[in-house]
């Protein structure tokens, strides 16, 4: 074979696979904008119900799984603990797909950059997004 058609072929091969692969990561991304939508207003339904004291309307926000898990006296101590009420700011991250969850961390600012990392994990309950684990994201080492 001629080395100038090996090369031609080789080079049509890697701008396939390249298109491909962009192809790929393109439906990707806009399926998880998609199937994302509705999260961040649960977010902020579940902070301000916890900021403005009604605590029973945010544990509501949570799936009957995470209920079962955690009893409203367990949510009130684990959100007492977290000591929201020295953070004015929330910044939400990338959301990622897991099976048939959504995770998205959340970072809470303080006024003096002090952060908290919340790692927020959703599943639809009849078309709509509930909070299924709240979990504090580990430090970096």
């Amino acid at each position: 074979m001629d080395m100038g058609l090996v090369q031609q072929i080789g080079t049509k091969a890697l701008a396939a696979g390249l298109g491909a692969l962009l192809l790929y990561w393109t439906i990707n991304a806009v399926k998880l904008v998609l199937n994302a939508r509705g999260i961040n207003p649960v977010i902020k339904q579940f902070f301000t119900q916890v900021a403005s004291g009604r605590i029973d309307a945010a544990y509501l926000l949570t799936t009957k799984n995470y209920r079962s898990h955690v009893n409203r006296q367990q949510f009130i101590r684990f959100l007492a603990g977290l000591q929201l009420n020295k953070y004015n700011n929330l910044k939400s991250g990338r959301p990622r797909i897991q099976e048939e969850q959504i995770i998205l961390t959340v970072k809470l600012k303080a006024e003096n950059n002090d952060e908290l990392p919340l790692d927020f994990t959703f599943v639809k309950v009849d078309d709509a997004w509930r909070v299924d684990r709240i979990q504090k994201v580990a430090a970096a080492a």
